[in-house]
């Protein structure tokens, strides 16, 4: 602030009067260091390289960019696809998780002839909405997301049905305004396009729901399912996705790996009060990528000592 501000200031409230300054020059003066201040600027904070063809970081409460590379270009998602239909059957009015669905040996079959991560449903095994909602999230089971689309579609046949279900797909995503998002399969598997802002948007979505938010954190799922020999099934699911564990505060969120899409990753970490949610996609190295970005949006350095969580030798990889 100018020593002539500060003498008309002096001057009108000794006069009992107060000094209108206008929004221009009550910007300056708030924006202008006291006279005994002499501590330079911060820097700005530099942005972090990343090896993703395309990545955002976003405040997890506002929605605000606070880092994007080619944030607003669509591109092949895989298995990340997997979130939007998490978030269908969640917000299926009247959705029942401990409804019991019969394992059919056509979700096998699909596993097989896509060579798909897989939870290993075993035919004949009856498991609730919500085991198969893990089973979906964490091992990336395209078996259990068929069981989904099959439970949730609507249609006389499977292929009805499941077609139902991708077109419920594209509804929530043009519900949600994502206007480059395409779903043309339940699991990821087909040509799903999205941005890593639109992906970005859809985490942040899918996170407020509760259970989502409980799976997608959990490291390891354990569970039992009627068998259909009569017996009890016992289920071990891990969850692919390697930041959980390996970076400080991180609850979540989907790994994706095709070849068209390369590795993909939506992640989410909470520090404090503040949560950020971020996107990498076609990465050479997602979990790098991902903690730079973190790093980025926390004022951290944790990327530089960071070492991943090992995933058990039979863990489904994605």
């Amino acid at each position: 602030m100018t020593a002539r501000v500060l003498t008309s200031r002096a001057a009108a409230i000794a006069g009992g009067a107060l000094l209108a300054l206008s929004p221009l020059t009550a910007q300056a003066a708030q924006a202008a260091p006291a006279p005994h201040t002499a501590s330079p600027a911060q820097p700005a904070r530099t942005a972090p390289a990343v090896a993703a063809k395309g990545a955002v970081l976003v405040d997890g409460a506002t929605g605000k960019t606070l880092f994007g590379k080619e944030a607003d270009t669509a591109r092949p998602i895989a298995s990340t696809a997997k979130i939007m239909a998490a978030s269908v059957v969640l917000e299926t009015r009247g959705v029942d998780l401990e409804k019991q669905v019969p394992v059919k040996q056509a979700y096998r079959d699909y596993v097989t002839q896509h060579g798909s991560s897989t939870a290993d449903l075993q035919t004949g095994d009856k498991l609730t909405v919500r085991q198969l909602l893990y089973a979906t999230l964490l091992p990336s089971g395209a078996d259990a997301a068929y069981a989904l689309a099959d439970t949730f579609g609507t249609g006389a046949t499977e292929a009805e049905r499941t077609a139902s279900f991708i077109s419920q797909l594209n509804a929530k995503a043009a519900e949600l305004h994502l206007t480059h998002t395409t779903f043309d399969s339940f699991d990821g598997g087909g040509t799903d396009t999205s941005t890593p802002a639109e992906l970005a948007k859809l985490a942040r979505h899918a996170m407020r729901n509760d259970t989502f938010r409980t799976i997608v954190k959990t490291k390891q799922y354990k569970g039992e399912a009627p068998a259909a020999n009569g017996r009890t099934r016992y289920y071990t699911w891990n969850n692919t996705n390697q930041l959980l564990g390996s970076y400080t505060g991180v609850i979540g969120i989907k790994t994706g790996t095709t070849t068209p899409a390369g590795d993909c990753l939506v992640f989410a970490a909470t520090r404090g009060d503040k949560t950020l949610i971020g996107t990498v996609l076609n990465s050479k190295d997602r979990y790098a990528d991902a903690a730079k970005l973190l790093d980025h949006g926390f004022g951290t350095t944790a990327a530089r000592t960071m070492k991943l969580r090992a995933l058990p030798a039979n863990s489904q990889r994605d």
